[in-house]
C-alpha cells in the first residue's frame, strides 16, 4: 500500500484504518515548543474558536475538539481514562492539556491498528516528553517501554538563564514482546578507540577479543585448561576448540600479554580508527539536522533528515512492511520508506503538505504511483471542506487554479490575496494575476468590486475570483465591466470568476500561460520585513536560477520547492 490521506488523521485513523494492520508508526506530532513553557498552563479566555494544528502552526488550544476528545477518552475508559482526569483536575483547561487530550485519543487510535509484532516512535521534545510517556505506558503498559532516545539535533547556542536546548526526544513503545528489532552500526568516533588495542610486531595498532564465553562448562574441553589458563575459575569457558586456538596461536592470532593476563584472539588485519563501526546506543548524535543549504531541505519549518527515518526504518521493520506516519509533514517518513521498500500510509490535516508529498515523491521516484485520499473529487466534497476548514478550502482552492505562491493566514489579513500567479509578459515584464478565494453561500457584486480595487492597489494585470458559490448575474456584469487587458499572450478580460462548479466541469477561466518555475528565484538583497498588505514580489533569472523561498507570510507553491512546478 502506497497511500496519502488528506484529513483530520483521527477520523482517517477510525473510518479507513483496520485493528493491527500497521507493523511501524513514527508520529511527530506538532507542539508549541517555542512558546514560554509557563504560558502553556494557562487556561485561554473566553471561548476562542476552535481550530486543528495546520501546517507551520504549532499550536493547541482548548476547545469543543478538546472537550470531545477528553469524552471519548473516559468512554474508552482503562488507565488513560484515569490518567487523563487526573491530568485534568491539575492542569484544568490549558494548551498543554488540550494537546495531551487531543494526543491520547489519537494514540488510542495508534495502538489499536498497530500488529501486536509492531513498534512505535513517538518524536517530541522535551517540554511534553514526560507528560506522553505517562501516557503511552496507560495505553501501551509500562513493560512495553524500550527506550528512550535522545536525537542532539542542534549545535550550542547562547541561552540566558538555562542551558541550551540541543535535543529531541524519540520515545520507542513495542505492543508485545514480539517485536522485530535489529541494531544498528554506525561510524565509531575516531577521538575514543577501544582499551583492547594492541600494537603488533609491525608497531600497528591491532583490536583483540575475548576467547572465552560466560558460564562455566563442567564436561567437555571448552572447560579444561589450555597452556596454564583455566577460564572456569572465573566462571567462563572456551569460545573455540583446542585445536582451533592451537592454529590462531600458529598463525600468530594470539595475543599474550606480557604481564601473564589472560590471551586474547588477536585480528587479522590492522585498527582503521575511520572504518570502524559501533553499535548505535540510545543517543544519536551523528545525524545532523538539515542546515539551510541542504538539499534535501524543502523549506517546511520541521522538516527531518531522511536519514533519521531510515534508521528507525531499518530498525524496527522489514522489505514489504506497512509503515504509518499520522502527522506526515513534509513526508519525510514515507520518502524512507518507499526508498527501503516499505508500503506506506501518510496523512496530514493540510492540503498544502499532501501536495509538497505527492510531489516529492514524484521528483525522487518517477513510476511511482500515488494514491491520495480526501482530496474533493466532486462539488459535495468542496462544499464540506470549506463548512470544515475554510483555511485549507483557500489553499486548496489556489492549488487546483494554478496559483504559484499562497498566502499563509498566520501572517494577519490577507487583503483580499490568497494567492498569486505570475506570466512573463515580454517586453512588459512580469505579468501578476491575484487570487482570491471565496467559500461563502453567496457571491455578489460586492466580491468582484473588492477584487478590482485589489487588482489596481497591488499594480496587477488581472484577478481572478475563485468561488463555492455561483456568482450572482450582477457579479458577471461587473467582472465583465472591467475590461480586457493586452498580453504577449492575446486580450484577456481583466476580471474573471472561477465558479467551483464550473471547475469541476471542467471550465476553467482563460489565463495566460504561467511563468515556468525553472526561471524563478528569490529576489536578491536583504530580506524585507512583511507588511500587512501582501506584495507578491518574483525575480527572474534564466540561466541564474536559484531555489525559490518563501518570504514573511508567503507560502510557495510545492511544485517549486521540488523544481517541479510550472
Amino acid at each position: 500500500m502506497r497511500k496519502l490521506f488528506f484529513g483530520d488523521n483521527l477520523d482517517i485513523l477510525r473510518q479507513h484504518v483496520v485493528d493491527e494492520s500497521v507493523d511501524l508508526i513514527y508520529l511527530d506530532p506538532p507542539f508549541n515548543s517555542k512558546s514560554d513553557y509557563n504560558l502553556l498552563f494557562r487556561s485561554p479566555d473566553g471561548n476562542a474558536a476552535s481550530a486543528q494544528a495546520l501546517a507551520f502552526e504549532d499550536t493547541w488550544r482548548w476547545g469543543l475538539a478538546a472537550e470531545q476528545a477528553f469524552r471519548d477518552i473516559v468512554a474508552h475508559g482503562g488507565a488513560p481514562a484515569r490518567l487523563i482526569g487526573s491530568l485534568r483536575h491539575w492542569m484544568q483547561e490549558s494548551d498543554v492539556m488540550a494537546y495531551l487530550v487531543m494526543m491520547t485519543v489519537r494514540l488510542i487510535e495508534l495502538h489499536r491498528v498497530l500488529k501486536s509484532t509492531g513498534s512505535l516512535y513517538l518524536h517530541c521534545d522535551p517540554a511534553a516528553s514526560h507528560y506522553l510517556k505517562m501516557m503511552l505506558d496507560a495505553i501501551f503498559g509500562p513493560s512495553a517501554f524500550k527506550s528512550e532516545i535522545v536525537w542532539k539535533r542542534t549545535n550550542a547556542r547562547g541561552t540566558t538563564g538555562k542551558w541550551p536546548a540541543l535535543h529531541d526526544i524519540l520515545l520507542f513503545y513495542t505492543k508485545t514482546d514480539r517485536f522485530h528489532f535489529e541494531a544498528q552500526k554506525g561510524a565509531g568516533d575516531p577521538n575514543r578507540v577501544p582499551h583492547t588495542l594492541i600494537t603488533g610486531p609491525d608497531g600497528r595498532k591491532y583490536q583483540t577479543y575475548e576467547l572465552t564465553g560466560p558460564g562455566r562448562t563442567l564436561e567437555g574441553e571448552s572447560g579444561r585448561e589450555w597452556r596454564g589458563f583455566d577460564p572456569s575459575r572465573f566462571g567462563r569457558h572456551w569460545g573455540q576448540s583446542e585445536a582451533e586456538r592451537d592454529r590462531l596461536d600458529f598463525q600468530g592470532l594470539i595475543h599474550w600479554p606480557s604481564n601473564g593476563g589472560f590471551p586474547r584472539r588477536k585480528a587479522e588485519e590492522a585498527f582503521d580508527p575511520a572504518a570502524r563501526l559501533v553499535t548505535v546506543g540510545d543517543v544519536w548524535i551523528d545525524i545532523d539536522r538539515l542546515n539551510q543549504t541542504a538539499k534535501e531541505r524543502l523549506g517546511y519549518p520541521t522538516q527531518k533528515p531522511l536519514a533519521l527515518l531510515e534508521r528507525i526504518l531499518e530498525a524496527s521493520s522489514i522489505p514489504g512492511d506497512l509503515v504509518l506516519d499520522p502527522f506526515c509533514g513534509c513526508g519525510t517518513t514515507v520518502h524512507a520508506a518507499e526508498k527501503l521498500g516499505r508500503g506506506w500510509v501518510g496523512i496530514d490535516v493540510t492540503n498544502y503538505a499532501v501536495k509538497l508529498i505527492s510531489e516529492r515523491l514524484s521528483a525522487s521516484f518517477a513510476d511511482l504511483r500515488i494514491e491520495i485520499d480526501g482530496r474533493p473529487q466532486d462539488y459535495a466534497d468542496a462544499v464540506a471542506l470549506a463548512e470544515r476548514n475554510k483555511y485549507q478550502f483557500q489553499w486548496w482552492a489556489c492549488d487546483i487554479i494554478g496559483a504559484q505562491r499562497y498566502r499563509d493566514r498566520k501572517k494577519g489579513p490577507d487583503g483580499g490575496v490568497d494567492g498569486e500567479i505570475l506570466f512573463l509578459n515580454g517586453p512588459r515584464g512580469v505579468g501578476r494575476i491575484i487570487v482570491s478565494v471565496k467559500g461563502g453561500k453567496t457571491v455578489g457584486v460586492d466580491a468582484v468590486r473588492e477584487l478590482r480595487a485589489v487588482v489596481d492597489q497591488q499594480g496587477a494585470d488581472m484577478g481572478v475570483l475563485v468561488s463555492l458559490a455561483d456568482p450572482s448575474k450582477d457579479a458577471v456584469n461587473a467582472a465583465l465591466s472591467a475590461g480586457v487587458v493586452r498580453t504577449v499572450h492575446g486580450e484577456f478580460h481583466k476580471l474573471q470568476l472561477a465558479p467551483m462548479r464550473e471547475l469541476f466541469e471542467g471550465r476553467r477561466p482563460r489565463l495566460p500561460v504561467p511563468a515556468p518555475a525553472a526561471l524563478l528565484r528569490p529576489p536578491k538583497g536583504p530580506k524585507k520585513k512583511a507588511d500587512k498588505q501582501l506584495n507578491f514580489t518574483f525575480a527572474f533569472g534564466g540561466h541564474n536560477y536559484q531555489r525559490p523561498a518563501s518570504e514573511d507570510g508567503v507560502v510557495l507553491d510545492p511544485g517549486l520547492l521540488v523544481g517541479r512546478g510550472g
